[in-house]
């Protein structure tokens, strides 16, 4: 018999060499919409700010009047002694918190969260309350004293708004300093106890050291916070207490003086940018 050739099969595609790719979206598109958002929120009325501020003279002019020297010196002032006492009451808070057994322990140390996300002005108002000219402290002393006034003054001065300060930004210290202690290993608390160290050694040797990179990174926060804070300087009602955020109001809403408030406004926020890029590089090296 004769043979017949084998039929030529056809070759065969494999599933994936038959799909057809696919266009690609370049991933520049999708950092569009949020850069342009960034631009109109943020970069045009910054660009306005800075433009303004660029008028003849306005600078020499802002720089040359000491209400603005003095502004520039309490705003640091203000800010470096909030930032002080929230490191020193964060860190003896934490302290206690995190290595203290005490009832409620663990409910104090997650309403540190809840009180986060109080606005500045509503400690103030509570402390206005305590301890204002007509607040609950000087009301008891009248009582008992049978005097006109009370002698609970201090809120209405610099240091009422240290006070305030420290009150409301502890907390921002103190968030960065539990979670870095939680991380600490007991072990080494319970090996320098065995040796006998006392508890203010064992704080200042094992506990202390552990936390200096969180507490760097609270501080900086804090300190930038501090700088830019208006309703507590506002709401206390600080006589002879300008800071640089309360001279960018008086310079434009009051004074309608636009220049010399965006030139202030710019100073203000070239420190504020120069301490971010600081807090921002702490808080890396403590990897948060």
């Amino acid at each position: 018999m004769e043979r017949r050739p084998a039929p030529e099969l056809a070759p065969t595609r494999s599933a994936g060499a038959e799909r057809v790719p696919k266009a690609s979206v370049p991933r520049w598109v999708w950092a569009l919409p949020p850069v342009a958002v960034l631009a109109v929120v943020f970069l045009y009325p910054l660009a306005l700010v800075v433009q303004e501020s660029l008028a003849p003279g306005a600078y020499a002019d802002v720089f040359a009047s000491e209400s603005f020297r003095d502004a520039l010196v309490t705003t640091v002032w203000l800010a470096v002694a909030s930032t002080a006492g929230c490191l020193v009451l964060g860190f003896v808070l934490a302290v206690v918190i995190a290595f203290v057994p005490f009832p409620g322990g663990k409910a104090v140390s997650k309403s540190i969260d809840v009180f986060l996300s109080f606005p500045s002005f509503l400690i103030t108002l509570a402390l206005l309350f305590l301890y204002g000219t007509v607040g609950v402290a000087n009301g008891v002393w009248t009582d008992l004293t049978g005097d006109a006034s009370g002698p609970f003054r201090f809120l209405s001065t610099p240091w009422g708004v240290v006070l305030a300060e420290i009150t409301y930004f502890t907390p921002f210290v103190m968030r960065p300093l539990l979670a870095a202690f939680s991380q600490l290993e007991t072990a080494q608390l319970e090996v320098a106890s065995s040796l006998g160290a006392r508890p203010l050694r064992i704080v200042r040797q094992v506990i202390l050291p552990e936390a200096l990179p969180a507490l760097a990174a609270g501080g900086s926060l804090v300190l930038v916070m501090c700088l830019n804070e208006f309703g507590i300087v506002l709401f206390t009602g600080a006589k002879g207490v300008t800071t640089l955020p309360m001279l960018v109001y008086g310079k434009a809403i009051l004074e309608s003086d636009y220049a010399a408030a965006c030139v202030v406004a710019v100073v203000n926020v070239a420190l504020s940018v120069g301490l971010y890029v600081l807090y921002r590089g702490v808080s890396r090296r403590a990897g948060a």
